[in-house]
Parts: C-alpha cells; sequence; structure tokens
C-alpha cells in the first residue's frame, strides 16, 4: 500500500498541478507541501497541523479522505515523535496561572474608565477637604465657643479728644 506521502504526490501529479499552484489553492506553505510529499512529518510541531495539512490537500486533490487519514495515523504511530497522544489530564495550576487567566478576562476598557472615574472622585475628594482646610487656617476665631462681651473697664468711657 502506498504511504501518504506517494498518494499525495502521485494526486498532485495527476492533475498536472505544482506545488506552488497547491500551496496557493490550499493555503499551506510550499516547505510543508514539500516536506508532506517526502514523508518528513519533523516540520510539524504536533499531529493536528499534520492531519490538517493531509486533509486539506486530500480534499484540493480530491482524494479518497478518510483512507489518507486512516494511513496517516498508521505512520504517526510507528514515529518516534508523534506516537504518543498528549495527556487528557490538564496539569495543575498554580496561583499565578490563575491570576494570569484572570487578568486575560478583564474588559480593560470598562476597568481603565473605572480607574479614571475613581482617581477623579479622589481628586475632587482632597480639593473638598483641601478648602475645608484652608477656610478653618484664615479664620481665627473658629476654634473658640461662643461667648458673651464684657468689656474689660466696668463701665469707664473712652476720653474725649483734645482740641
Amino acid at each position: 500500500m502506498p504511504t501518504v506521502a506517494e498518494q499525495l504526490r502521485a494526486g498532485r501529479e495527476a492533475r498536472k498541478l505544482t506545488v506552488q499552484q497547491v500551496a496557493d489553492a490550499t493555503k499551506i506553505r510550499t516547505d510543508h507541501i514539500r516536506a508532506l510529499e517526502a514523508g518528513d512529518f519533523s516540520i510539524f510541531s504536533a499531529p493536528i497541523y499534520i492531519r490538517g495539512s493531509v486533509k486539506n490537500c486530500a480534499v484540493f486533490l480530491k482524494l479518497d479522505v478518510p483512507q489518507i487519514l486512516a494511513s496517516l495515523d498508521a505512520e504517526l504511530k510507528g514515529t518516534q515523535k508523534f506516537s504518543e497522544p498528549p495527556p487528557l489530564t490538564e496539569p495543575e495550576t498554580t496561583i499565578l496561572d490563575g491570576l494570569t487567566l484572570a487578568l486575560a478576562k478583564l474588559n480593560w476598557k470598562m476597568g481603565f474608565i473605572g480607574i479614571i472615574a475613581l482617581v477623579a472622585v479622589i481628586v475632587m475628594a482632597m480639593v473638598v477637604l483641601g478648602v475645608r482646610h484652608h477656610n478653618k487656617r484664615t479664620d481665627p476665631l473658629v476654634h473658640l465657643k461662643p461667648a458673651i462681651y464684657q468689656p474689660a473697664n466696668a463701665g469707664d468711657t473712652l476720653p474725649l479728644p483734645k482740641r
């Protein structure tokens, strides 16, 4: 049975297409198509990229997609890099991971408006407190209690000016 690489190359050559034409039609880089046709999967970082690229090429070349993907799965199981499936459980998260996730979920536009509103309220409070403090300082009698006026010279009158 021919390999996936041989099937893709044969399908492209049967339709008389160049690698560049397949790349333009499928939006897959030419070096990736050449690697697929050579059977060199090491250029890809994960099996999902290999499967997606092979599927797109097979659909474009009008090949038997389920059969090619089944062959691809069998070939990938034989490779050391892609033989093991990714773990199904998530790794344990740390406090930093949770904080990063919470910050990523924030709506920064609303947060920015909230921060501006908070700063405006603080500035207004400082102005009001400053005005109150200034008024207390300028009136020296503010701290005195109300009292009844009693003259110091108990009934004496002021002398008349001399002419």
